[in-house]
């Protein structure tokens, strides 16, 4: 019987930099659901890669001093090197300077443009240049770019664009009538209200004012814009041919049934990616995930201390397995995740080292103590009580299969392996509920004794196997420890318990704070301990002019998240007996469960505005060091929500 094939994707890293931990996540969780396809019996086909066009590359290359291609095969060679470390099991890493692609996304440029769907035109707008992205005026947060809140620049060009608006209501009612489609539902949502309902504009895909980038092969001014060029890597890597030629890899692949991206991307996936897709006469793909993102813990971790979270650095400290356990199990359905050391060493101690790790450990010790390695399945239960022990654990192996398959369809793979370590925790509990070592002080328990060993024996190994998507070294460990028929000798430790002060010394030895130069706190040359900042002086104003702005205490008593932005909270704020809705840039700072209880520092009386569609009624005040690390001001000592400040 042919096996049912299964096309994924992950999103293609850009290669301006080395990816952190937070990128390396989506290779991690790809290569999972991967592992447990094919364990399911699928054909699957696992394409991952890196985008390596357009402007901002250009100019690292160039800071760099190295041509746009040595700058990328460099990075590209690194991106390469971390997912092979972290044993990703893709078939296929696909680069958007590969020839064939570069030939492909010219033949589908020409096509659409043939066929009407692109037109020549010019481009008038602000443009941010890490995100590649045109916006207007009113796309603006705070006037700066609403994806990463950096400063946007004018720009004006001649461009080629496409027309989005002819096939919105095409995807609008495909979106309605396949709910599977855009997953998590939020995201699929926020697209609807936010894109496709407000009307779509037509879509700039060329550019003029830099060169790193695959030409136009009938105007070669122009390059093909990065996300006509990226996103298309989906069809390009496995054979289409726009002249209709496309490699039976291509025919059996697609659709792809899953393309797994950060959810900082899902516009360009869900509306740019499917209408190219219908201009082009193919199928959309069956599942687009947007998954959150891993972010940085506590706000111990900063630049100057330059100890940013890369998986190469963690996994030296903890091991591959123990890496990937941390963040597929850390990592929510739909909310961010958090990851730092101190994290990290929690959960390796509590989970791989004491649920795993040692349950493998003693059972593997006593089957070797009691009865030299080997045990058989003897059925003995002393009890009604014993035998309803056994059933339990029995029950718990039988249903773990089934409730990890169910949450694995739904991509819950988080939940997918709580559910084994759910397993592990009845075989520890199962070991107390049995106690072998007292069994084994009495010879006519001794086939009890083995039948509990027995039943725990087969009971690891069931989870083990179920553990080697997400941990393949390590269920490959237990699962040859564990043998066929005879247990090995000496138990290997899976996992040693980590002292936390240890790690976290090392840790600062790895990455000690950056010294400040002779001189820096003053002219008088004083070394100081305390950091300072010297910023450009504003003009001078008069204490009438001061005398006009109203500063109080407020206590936040509300605050939520603005959902079309990645920067702002909304906090409600008492002030006296009056509450006002305050809209603040710190969401990367504070979390909104934070913000709730403060007393904070209020300018009361600046103009109403609107922020990401959401109305502002004043400003909280904040200081901010050299990195950009935020801090709320608040009063030094107890004061009533109201008091003037002065």
């Amino acid at each position: 019987m042919e096996k049912k094939k299964y096309y994924m994707t992950t999103a293609i890293a850009y290669t301006s930099g080395k990816p952190h931990i937070g990128n390396t996540y989506e290779i991690v969780l790809a290569d999972a659901i991967a592992r447990y396809k094919r364990s399911q019996g699928y054909d699957v086909f696992f394409q991952t890669g890196t985008d390596e066009h357009g402007q901002k590359i250009e100019l690292k290359a160039q800071e760099a001093g190295v041509t746009p291609k040595e700058y990328v095969d460099n990075v590209a060679g690194q991106v390469k090197d971390i997912w092979k470390m972290m044993n990703s099991s893709h078939d296929k890493f696909i680069r958007t300077t590969d020839a064939d692609h570069e030939r492909e996304v010219q033949k589908i440029f020409k096509k659409l443009y043939e066929q009407g769907d692109i037109y020549k035109g010019s481009y008038e707008g602000l443009y941010c240049t890490p995100c590649e992205s045109f916006w207007t005026e009113s796309q603006l947060v705070d006037g700066k770019c609403p994806d990463c809140g950096r400063e946007v620049k004018p720009a004006k060009e001649e461009a080629y664009f496409f027309k989005m608006s002819k096939y919105a209501d095409r995807l609008t009612r495909h979106i309605n009538t396949h709910p599977e489609f855009i997953q998590p539902v939020s995201r699929k949502n926020e697209m609807m209200n936010n894109f496709l309902l407000p009307g779509l504009q037509d879509l700039c895909v060329s550019r003029t004012s830099f060169k790193w980038g695959i030409p136009v092969d009938f105007d070669d001014r122009h390059v093909v814009y990065v996300w006509l060029d990226a996103l298309t890597n989906y069809i390009t890597g496995i054979g289409y041919d726009a002249e209709g030629e496309g490699t039976e890899q291509f025919k059996k692949n697609w659709p792809a049934d899953l393309h797994l991206i950060g959810k900082d991307i899902i516009r360009f996936h869900t509306i740019y990616w499917p209408i190219f897709l219908m201009a082009l006469g193919l199928p959309l793909p069956k599942q687009i995930f947007g998954h959150p993102w891993l972010l940085q813990g506590d706000g111990k971790m900063s630049k100057s201390k330059g100890n940013v979270l890369y998986a190469d650095e963690l996994v030296d400290f903890f091991g591959v397995d123990a890496v990937r356990f941390f963040v597929l199990h850390e990592m929510p359905f739909d909310n961010d995740g958090v990851i730092s050391w101190e994290l990290l060493v929690e959960r390796i101690n509590s989970e791989l080292a004491n649920t795993l790790g040692n349950l493998v450990n003693r059972t593997i010790s006593m089957t070797n103590k009691y009865f030299g390695g080997t045990v058989t399945d003897k059925g003995a239960a002393l009890s009604a009580g014993d035998a309803a022990v056994d059933a339990d654990l029995k029950a718990v192996v039988e249903r773990t299969p089934k409730v990890v398959e169910k949450k694995m369809d739904d991509l819950r793979v988080a939940d997918a392996i709580t559910e084994i370590f759910n397993l592990f925790k009845r075989c520890n509990k199962y070991i107390d509920e049995t106690m072998p070592w007292a069994l084994a002080k009495e010879e006519e328990k001794k086939e009890r004794l083995e039948t509990v060993l027995y039943n725990l024996l087969e009971s690891i190994k069931s989870g083990a196997r179920q553990l080697a998507p997400f941990m393949p070294e390590t269920s490959e460990k237990i699962l040859a420890q564990l043998g066929d028929g005879k247990v090995t000798e000496k138990p290997e430790i899976l996992f040693a318990r980590l002292d936390m002060e240890e790690v976290l010394k090392k840790v600062e030895e790895l990455h000690p704070p950056v010294e400040e130069s002779e001189g820096a706190a003053g002219s008088d040359g004083a070394s100081g301990e305390d950091a300072v900042i010297d910023i450009e002086a504003k003009p001078e104003i008069t204490f009438e002019e001061f005398g006009k702005m109203q500063f109080q205490v407020g206590e936040i008593i509300a605050c939520e998240e603005v959902k079309k932005s990645r920067k702002l909270l909304c906090s409600q704020v008492k002030i006296g007996s009056q509450v006002k809705q305050i809209v603040s840039g710190i969401k990367a700072h504070y979390t909104p469960e934070e913000m709730v209880g403060k007393k904070v520092m209020v300018l009361v009386n600046l103009k109403p505005a609107k922020l990401a569609g959401v109305m502002s009624e004043g400003m909280l005040l904040c200081a901010e060091d050299a990195d950009g690390n935020l801090a709320l001001v608040t009063p030094e000592k107890e004061m009533p929500a109201g008091a003037e400040i002065c």
